[in-house]
Protein backbone atom coordinates (compact mmCIF):
# COMPACT_ATOMS: atom_id res chain seq x y z
CA UNK A 1 0.00 0.00 0.00
CA UNK A 2 3.14 2.33 1.03
CA UNK A 3 0.61 4.72 2.64
CA UNK A 4 2.56 4.88 5.55
CA UNK A 5 4.88 7.94 6.70
CA UNK A 6 7.19 7.75 9.57
CA UNK A 7 7.69 11.22 9.53
CA UNK A 8 4.40 11.32 11.98
CA UNK A 9 5.60 9.40 14.45
CA UNK A 10 9.12 9.69 14.17
CA UNK A 11 10.62 9.97 18.02
CA UNK A 12 7.38 8.26 19.61
CA UNK A 13 7.34 6.30 23.08
CA UNK A 14 7.71 3.19 19.87
CA UNK A 15 10.62 5.02 18.28
CA UNK A 16 12.41 5.41 21.84
CA UNK A 17 11.80 1.72 22.84
CA UNK A 18 12.92 0.22 19.69
CA UNK A 19 16.16 2.10 18.73
CA UNK A 20 17.04 1.92 22.77
CA UNK A 21 17.45 -2.31 22.33
CA UNK A 22 19.13 -1.54 18.80
CA UNK A 23 21.72 0.78 20.37
CA UNK A 24 22.31 -1.83 23.45
CA UNK A 25 22.87 -4.48 20.63
CA UNK A 26 25.07 -2.59 18.55
CA UNK A 27 27.00 -1.69 21.80
CA UNK A 28 27.22 -5.47 22.82
CA UNK A 29 28.23 -6.82 19.25
CA UNK A 30 30.89 -3.86 18.71
CA UNK A 31 33.12 -4.92 21.53
CA UNK A 32 34.19 -7.55 19.09
CA UNK A 33 37.20 -5.93 16.73
CA UNK A 34 35.84 -8.56 13.89
CA UNK A 35 33.53 -6.37 11.13
CA UNK A 36 29.64 -6.40 11.05
CA UNK A 37 26.93 -6.40 8.79
CA UNK A 38 24.06 -4.78 9.61
CA UNK A 39 20.94 -4.75 7.51
CA UNK A 40 17.46 -2.51 7.93
CA UNK A 41 14.82 -4.23 5.69
CA UNK A 42 12.82 -1.28 6.17
CA UNK A 43 14.98 1.81 6.55
CA UNK A 44 12.51 4.66 6.00
CA UNK A 45 14.17 7.98 5.12
CA UNK A 46 16.58 7.96 7.94
CA UNK A 47 16.15 11.16 9.39
CA UNK A 48 13.14 13.01 10.09
CA UNK A 49 12.60 16.58 10.74
CA UNK A 50 11.27 17.95 14.11
CA UNK A 51 9.99 20.89 13.00
CA UNK A 52 7.94 20.00 9.80
CA UNK A 53 3.99 19.99 9.29
CA UNK A 54 4.23 15.86 9.97
CA UNK A 55 5.42 16.04 13.43
CA UNK A 56 3.61 18.93 14.53
CA UNK A 57 0.57 17.53 13.02
CA UNK A 58 0.90 14.00 16.09
CA UNK A 59 3.62 15.75 18.34
CA UNK A 60 4.19 12.11 19.15
CA UNK A 61 7.79 13.07 19.41
CA UNK A 62 7.31 15.55 22.01
CA UNK A 63 5.15 12.69 23.95
CA UNK A 64 8.49 10.51 23.55
CA UNK A 65 12.08 11.00 22.74
CA UNK A 66 11.60 14.88 23.70
CA UNK A 67 9.29 14.21 27.05
CA UNK A 68 12.48 11.91 28.34
CA UNK A 69 14.45 13.50 31.41
CA UNK A 70 17.70 11.47 30.59
CA UNK A 71 19.58 12.77 33.98
CA UNK A 72 16.93 10.50 35.68
CA UNK A 73 17.41 7.28 33.61
CA UNK A 74 19.43 4.55 34.35
CA UNK A 75 23.36 4.46 32.89
CA UNK A 76 22.94 1.98 29.91
CA UNK A 77 20.31 4.86 28.48
CA UNK A 78 23.00 7.32 28.06
CA UNK A 79 24.47 5.67 24.31
CA UNK A 80 21.26 6.49 22.95
CA UNK A 81 20.13 9.76 25.15
CA UNK A 82 22.82 10.89 23.98
CA UNK A 83 22.13 10.52 20.16
CA UNK A 84 18.89 12.29 20.94
CA UNK A 85 19.95 14.82 22.40
CA UNK A 86 22.78 15.81 19.57
CA UNK A 87 20.25 15.29 16.61
CA UNK A 88 17.61 16.90 18.56
CA UNK A 89 19.67 19.79 18.56
CA UNK A 90 20.14 19.54 14.66
CA UNK A 91 16.27 19.83 14.62
CA UNK A 92 15.67 15.83 13.68
CA UNK A 93 15.02 12.80 15.38
CA UNK A 94 17.35 10.05 13.64
CA UNK A 95 15.88 6.97 12.24
CA UNK A 96 17.40 3.69 12.70
CA UNK A 97 19.84 3.89 10.21
CA UNK A 98 21.12 7.11 10.73
CA UNK A 99 21.51 5.29 14.43
CA UNK A 100 23.27 2.08 13.05
CA UNK A 101 25.51 4.74 10.63
CA UNK A 102 26.78 6.46 13.90
CA UNK A 103 27.69 3.50 16.00
CA UNK A 104 29.56 1.57 13.15
CA UNK A 105 33.21 1.45 12.57
CA UNK A 106 34.85 1.82 9.38
CA UNK A 107 35.44 -2.08 9.03
CA UNK A 108 31.41 -2.88 8.87
CA UNK A 109 28.66 -2.28 6.71
CA UNK A 110 25.22 -1.08 6.47
CA UNK A 111 23.01 -2.40 3.53
CA UNK A 112 19.34 0.00 3.62
CA UNK A 113 15.95 -0.86 1.99
CA UNK A 114 13.45 1.39 1.66
CA UNK A 115 10.46 0.87 -1.26
CA UNK A 116 8.80 4.46 -0.61
CA UNK A 117 8.68 6.47 -3.68
CA UNK A 118 8.87 9.37 -1.44
CA UNK A 119 11.01 8.26 1.52
CA UNK A 120 13.83 6.16 -0.83
CA UNK A 121 15.04 9.14 -2.35
CA UNK A 122 16.12 11.04 1.25
CA UNK A 123 17.54 7.75 2.17
CA UNK A 124 19.76 7.56 -0.89
CA UNK A 125 20.83 11.04 -0.11
CA UNK A 126 21.25 10.50 3.50
CA UNK A 127 23.82 8.51 3.10
CA UNK A 128 25.31 9.17 -0.41
CA UNK A 129 28.96 9.63 0.70
CA UNK A 130 29.29 7.17 3.13
CA UNK A 131 31.40 4.21 1.57
CA UNK A 132 30.16 1.59 3.64
CA UNK A 133 26.91 1.76 2.84
CA UNK A 134 24.13 0.53 0.57
CA UNK A 135 20.91 1.44 -0.07
CA UNK A 136 18.23 0.14 -2.28
CA UNK A 137 14.99 0.70 -3.17
CA UNK A 138 13.63 -2.55 -2.86
CA UNK A 139 11.59 -5.02 -0.39
CA UNK A 140 13.57 -5.71 2.38
CA UNK A 141 12.16 -9.07 3.33
CA UNK A 142 12.92 -10.28 -0.28
CA UNK A 143 16.11 -8.88 -0.20
CA UNK A 144 17.27 -10.11 3.31
CA UNK A 145 17.85 -13.34 1.89
CA UNK A 146 20.49 -12.16 -0.51
CA UNK A 147 22.54 -10.47 2.04
CA UNK A 148 23.21 -13.84 4.45
CA UNK A 149 25.18 -15.63 5.13
CA UNK A 150 26.85 -12.46 5.54
CA UNK A 151 30.74 -12.66 4.04
CA UNK A 152 31.59 -10.59 7.85
CA UNK A 153 30.91 -13.76 9.38
CA UNK A 154 28.17 -11.60 11.28
CA UNK A 155 25.07 -9.66 11.59
CA UNK A 156 22.20 -7.78 13.16
CA UNK A 157 18.88 -7.69 11.05
CA UNK A 158 16.36 -4.93 12.22
CA UNK A 159 13.34 -5.46 10.92
CA UNK A 160 10.84 -2.96 11.32
CA UNK A 161 7.53 -2.79 8.59
CA UNK A 162 4.88 -0.86 8.75
CA UNK A 163 2.28 -3.79 8.98
CA UNK A 164 -0.29 -1.78 7.03
CA UNK A 165 -1.87 -5.17 5.94
CA UNK A 166 -2.96 -7.86 8.52
CA UNK A 167 -1.05 -10.35 6.14
CA UNK A 168 2.59 -9.05 7.42
CA UNK A 169 2.41 -10.49 10.55
CA UNK A 170 2.76 -13.54 8.70
CA UNK A 171 5.22 -12.03 6.69
CA UNK A 172 7.95 -11.28 9.29
CA UNK A 173 7.78 -14.72 10.26
CA UNK A 174 8.09 -16.44 6.82
CA UNK A 175 10.81 -13.55 6.35
CA UNK A 176 12.50 -14.12 9.55
CA UNK A 177 12.58 -18.04 8.99
CA UNK A 178 14.01 -18.01 5.76
CA UNK A 179 17.16 -15.46 7.34
CA UNK A 180 17.73 -17.38 9.95
CA UNK A 181 17.79 -20.73 7.77
CA UNK A 182 20.39 -19.24 6.10
CA UNK A 183 22.50 -17.65 9.11
CA UNK A 184 21.14 -18.62 12.51
CA UNK A 185 23.83 -17.43 14.37
CA UNK A 186 22.87 -13.60 13.25
CA UNK A 187 21.22 -11.40 15.76
CA UNK A 188 17.32 -10.60 14.03
CA UNK A 189 15.68 -7.90 15.95
CA UNK A 190 11.71 -7.72 15.16
CA UNK A 191 9.51 -4.60 16.08
CA UNK A 192 5.50 -4.70 16.32
CA UNK A 193 2.90 -2.76 17.25
CA UNK A 194 0.04 -4.33 19.14
CA UNK A 195 -2.63 -3.12 17.72
CA UNK A 196 -5.30 -6.29 18.33
CA UNK A 197 -2.83 -8.73 20.80
CA UNK A 198 -4.11 -11.69 18.97
CA UNK A 199 -2.31 -10.62 15.73
CA UNK A 200 0.45 -11.03 18.53
CA UNK A 201 -0.01 -14.10 19.96
CA UNK A 202 -0.26 -15.95 16.81
CA UNK A 203 2.99 -14.42 15.70
CA UNK A 204 4.75 -15.69 19.04
CA UNK A 205 3.27 -18.94 19.03
CA UNK A 206 4.55 -19.56 15.56
CA UNK A 207 7.98 -18.17 16.55
CA UNK A 208 7.92 -20.70 19.98
CA UNK A 209 7.31 -23.74 17.90
CA UNK A 210 9.95 -23.03 15.16
CA UNK A 211 13.28 -24.02 15.16
CA UNK A 212 15.03 -21.04 16.45
CA UNK A 213 16.47 -20.82 19.48
CA UNK A 214 17.45 -17.86 21.78
CA UNK A 215 14.41 -15.75 21.69
CA UNK A 216 13.26 -13.28 23.51
CA UNK A 217 10.10 -11.07 23.90
CA UNK A 218 10.50 -7.36 24.80
CA UNK A 219 7.46 -4.90 24.56
CA UNK A 220 6.74 -1.12 26.74
CA UNK A 221 3.13 0.06 26.75
CA UNK A 222 0.90 3.17 27.27
CA UNK A 223 -1.72 1.25 28.34
CA UNK A 224 -3.45 -2.13 28.99
CA UNK A 225 -4.74 -3.92 25.66
CA UNK A 226 -7.88 -2.83 24.10
CA UNK A 227 -10.18 -2.94 21.16
CA UNK A 228 -10.03 0.27 20.27
CA UNK A 229 -8.08 1.93 17.00
CA UNK A 230 -4.93 2.52 17.47
CA UNK A 231 -1.36 1.15 18.95
CA UNK A 232 -1.44 0.82 22.64
CA UNK A 233 1.81 -0.82 23.16
CA UNK A 234 4.51 -1.58 21.08
CA UNK A 235 7.73 -4.64 21.31
CA UNK A 236 10.78 -6.20 19.96
CA UNK A 237 11.51 -10.09 19.21
CA UNK A 238 15.31 -11.01 19.96
CA UNK A 239 16.67 -13.80 18.09
CA UNK A 240 19.82 -14.11 19.39
CA UNK A 241 20.33 -11.07 21.30
CA UNK A 242 23.35 -9.92 23.48
CA UNK A 243 23.60 -12.21 26.27
CA UNK A 244 23.18 -8.91 28.57
CA UNK A 245 20.13 -7.20 26.81
CA UNK A 246 17.77 -9.19 29.01
CA UNK A 247 19.38 -7.98 32.37
CA UNK A 248 19.76 -4.46 30.63
CA UNK A 249 16.06 -4.40 29.93
CA UNK A 250 15.07 -4.97 33.14
CA UNK A 251 16.44 -2.25 34.56
CA UNK A 252 15.65 0.39 31.54
CA UNK A 253 12.23 -0.71 30.77
CA UNK A 254 10.70 0.20 34.14
CA UNK A 255 12.19 3.60 33.80
CA UNK A 256 10.87 4.19 30.43
CA UNK A 257 7.40 3.18 31.19
CA UNK A 258 7.82 5.75 34.72
CA UNK A 259 8.49 8.59 32.16
CA UNK A 260 6.58 8.14 29.13
CA UNK A 261 3.63 5.83 30.07
CA UNK A 262 0.52 6.15 32.09
CA UNK A 263 -0.69 4.75 35.62
CA UNK A 264 -2.06 2.18 33.22
CA UNK A 265 1.44 1.89 30.80
CA UNK A 266 3.64 -1.71 31.46
CA UNK A 267 6.54 -3.80 29.93
CA UNK A 268 7.05 -7.30 29.37
CA UNK A 269 10.55 -9.30 29.41
CA UNK A 270 10.15 -12.89 28.08
CA UNK A 271 11.81 -15.27 26.88
CA UNK A 272 9.73 -17.14 24.54
CA UNK A 273 12.37 -19.46 23.37
CA UNK A 274 15.20 -21.93 24.81
CA UNK A 275 18.56 -20.48 24.53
Amino acid sequence: MLSYRHAFHAGNFADVFKHLVLVKSLEYLLQKPGPLLYIDTHAGAGSYPLNNAMSRKTNEYAQGAGALQLQQLPADFAPYGRLVERYGKQGIYPGSPLIAADLLRDQDKLRLFELHPTDYPKLARLFAKDRRVRAEQSDGHHALKSQLPAAQKRALVLMDPAYEVKREYQTVVDSLLAGYKRMANATYLLWYPVVQRDWIDRLVRQLRTSNMKDIWQFELGLEADNREHGMTASGMIAINPPWVLPRQMADLLPALQRQLASDRGFYRIEQIGAG
